[in-house]
């Protein structure tokens, strides 16, 4: 396929696509259209993980997008993810939300620590380690998930994890608690942060460790209910870990580089953002079919007659491609150690999406009616959806404004008298 040149308009927009980015985006969006966006509503419904949908990640090699090449995988970098991911998402929110924690964790462990400073001997082990993760999910097609959220400031990067790891023989022993652990029950293996017990009463977040546990290991758990108000196909139900061994090479980062990548690639965090364009460009989708009369399965009734739908469509597009110019813009400018204003940029394009994206949703209910409240229209799930976006840690709404402002005022090691 000629760069940039395809059959349809991407929930990112219209750009000069690189060959690569122009096949992983039409294979994206025929899967969300005909497989994803058919099944969204059983998932949202039941609460249940969509594991039909994974299958068809794994058998199109998408599990694999961002393992290198050298690797055997897909070799794509941070922007061509963020595209696909948007685009997934523009068809199944949870799917998008889920696949982002697989994808984190070759992009962490691929793309991102490649740039991150390293010893020989680290990054000799780094290579060997990955090297085994990378293998499982080209050869096996594992599903590695990433729990995160501790219900502390942990998740926010202002205290050490709660779960940690203590050094035995061999291996480490984990004990700790992870909640909104998306895939719970799904992932074949889960990546754990959490902090190096050390033997003192003295944590630090520059021992932060991340560690692959199987999910068959002895010792872990999945535990509660799940029965959340949006993104119910994440099924990210609570993980319990009691005296959980892992040999060494389970780690997915050496000792102490994870808090280095956290410090040199701010962009590693912004990759929930894509689901939220995706969500966006749904609620935006759908609403000039229904005004348009051309929603499939509905009677072909137009309403787009009236200057008031008109006006709010238009509005809804005024913001949808203020969301895709920033987005756009801070994805390319991903990298590491950025320079202070495109680290603020990056801020204000995930407070934007993430905003942005209910905001359109809010927008679309209000310019479709009562309609659009029944369950067997999207436009109710995208709104569910698209509310979880700006609640999503470690960079909540605000989190962000809070760093923004922050940084803005002050230059590295300032402190007011």
């Amino acid at each position: 396929m000629p760069s940039g040149q395809l059959d349809f308009i991407p929930a990112v927009g219209t750009a000069d696509f690189s060959p690569e980015q122009a096949q992983w985006l039409t294979l994206a969006n025929r899967l969300g259209r005909e497989r994803f966006a058919p099944r969204a509503a059983t998932w949202d419904r039941e609460a249940s993980f969509p594991f039909a949908n994974y299958d068809d990640l794994r058998e199109a090699g998408l599990l694999a997008l961002c393992v290198p090449r050298a690797f055997g995988g897909g070799g794509a970098d941070f922007a061509t993810y963020c595209m696909v991911g948007a685009e997934i998402g523009r068809f199944c929110g949870a799917t998008a939300l889920t696949y982002n924690m697989h994808i984190c964790s070759t992009m962490w462990t691929g793309v991102l620590s490649d740039g991150i400073d390293m010893t020989p001997a680290q990054r000799d082990d780094h290579q060997a380690r990955r090297a085994l993760h990378f293998a499982r999910v080209v050869r096996d097609g594992a599903v590695y998930a990433q729990p995160f959220s501790e219900g502390s400031a942990a998740a926010a990067g202002k205290a050490p994890f709660g779960t940690t790891a203590r050094k035995v023989d061999g291996g480490w022993v984990l004990n700790g608690r992870k909640i909104f652990a998306s895939l719970s029950g799904a992932a074949d293996y889960y990546g754990i942060l959490c902090t190096e017990d050390r033997g003192d009463q003295h944590p630090d977040m520059r021992d932060t460790l991340y560690i692959a546990v199987p999910g068959t290991a002895d010792g872990l758990t999945v535990t509660g209910d799940w029965d959340p108000m949006g993104m119910r196909g994440t099924v990210s139900r609570t993980l319990l870990l009691k005296d959980v061994f892992v040999p060494d090479h389970e780690q997915l980062m050496p000792r102490g580089v994870y808090y280095r990548a956290a410090q040199t690639w701010p962009a590693m965090f912004f990759t929930l953002s894509p689901t939220y364009l995706g969500v966006a460009q749904a609620a935006y989708d759908f609403t000039v079919q229904y005004l348009r009369g051309e929603v499939p399965g509905q009677p072909p009734v137009k309403r787009r007659m009236y200057p008031t739908k008109q006006i709010a469509v238009a509005q809804m597009r005024i913001q949808l491609e203020t969301m895709r110019s920033l987005f756009w813009r801070a994805i390319h400018e991903a990298k590491p150690n950025p320079s202070k204003d495109e680290r603020l940029r990056l801020y204000a394009a995930h407070s934007t999406v993430m905003e942005g994206a209910n905001d359109i949703a809010r927008l679309a209910i209000r310019t479709c009616g009562g309609q659009s409240m029944l369950k067997d229209l999207p436009l109710e799930r995208l709104y569910r959806d698209s509310r979880c976006g700006a609640l999503m840690l470690p960079w909540t709404a605000e989190l962000i404004l809070d760093r923004m402002g922050r940084e803005t005022l002050y230059e590295s090691g300032e402190r007011d008298e």
